[in-house]
């Protein structure tokens, strides 16, 4: 990439870290469309300037990105990229009118996420409270980050970001930072309390070092656990059990809300627990099973 195009990317990484306090995740997702589309207006037009870049260049962006076999969701947020870079663009002088006002992409398709039937779920706990019995501290933390996650709905990255302070074993509610640094409150039960002071009576403290700090998880060495541990711990766990779908932990956030809104939880109380913005991303959650629908409409229904 010319080094001119390189320097504007470079600023904008700036911009998003500390202008706008995106996570380093968003930082890398939003850098590497910017970078793609720049490469893609090097390579179109033969320029080094952002002149280059206008509406038929990044519709052609986008139908080359289709053609290579982008999914819905990924062009609906490369789309979204393209507009947070030309925009930034315009508000810092870069380029006197944006080019991405008028540029549109195919609605992402909602598809229902995969999650475990209520008995899976619990055969699934029931597994990491067995493999736990030994008091190794892998083990142990393994059943807590399992009981956590589908106890709560929280996020894997919520979950690994929290402290020991962010837990109230009294009122049994963990305190998260979620997306935007909203903050709210996420309640769990009896079996979630029961494996978590276990692990902060016989896991923890074989595996805390001086690199701990506050972390309530931790990794092998003593650091706070990282995601990918977390995720590793979900896919054996769930492997245990005959017939359930290999998920990650967002899987389990997926069936914790499921089985919530199953359960007659009220949609808006489900939104509160897993921090949606929006009722709309909450409302993917309130298919039902064929059985369950049948019984309510044979109970309900006068021709039943």
């Amino acid at each position: 990439m010319p080094t001119t195009l390189r320097v504007h990317l470079d600023e904008y990484a700036e911009y998003l870290t500390l202008g706008r306090d995106r996570s380093p995740h968003t930082v890398r997702a939003y850098l590497r469309d910017a970078e793609s589309l720049l490469n893609y207006v090097v390579g179109v037009n033969e320029t080094s300037e952002l002149s280059g870049l206008d509406l038929q260049v990044l519709r052609s962006w986008l139908a080359s990105q289709a053609r290579s076999g982008a999914a819905r969701t990924s062009l609906a947020r490369r789309t979204s990229s393209a507009k947070s870079f030309t925009a930034w663009c315009v508000g810092t002088g870069r380029m006197n009118t944006d080019p991405a006002l008028r540029l549109s992409a195919p609605r992402a398709g909602r598809h229902l996420p995969s999650v475990l039937k209520q008995n899976q779920a619990d055969e699934a706990m029931s597994w990491a409270k067995v493999g736990a019995e030994e008091l190794d501290p892998i083990a142990v933390r393994d059943r807590l980050v399992v009981e956590l996650l589908y106890a709560t709905g929280i996020r894997v990255s919520e979950l690994c970001g929290l402290d020991i302070g962010d837990v109230d074993d009294q009122r049994r509610v963990v305190r998260v930072i979620g997306k935007g640094d909203k903050e709210r409150s996420a309640p769990f039960g009896g079996p979630a309390a029961e494996s978590l002071n276990q692990w902060l009576a016989h896991g923890r403290p074989e595996l805390a070092t001086e690199r701990s700090g506050g972390a309530l998880l931790l990794g092998r060495r003593g650091g706070r656990l990282d995601p990918r541990q977390a995720r590793t711990a979900v896919h054996e766990v769930l492997a245990s059990v005959p017939g359930a779908p290999d998920l990650a932990p967002h899987g389990l956030r997926h069936s914790a809300a499921t089985h919530l809104l199953e359960g007659g939880a009220d949609l808006r109380v489900v939104q509160e627990l897993l921090g949606h913005s929006s009722l709309a991303t909450t409302q993917i959650y309130t298919h039902v099973s064929v059985d369950r629908l049948r019984a309510v409409h044979d109970r309900a229904h006068p021709r039943a």
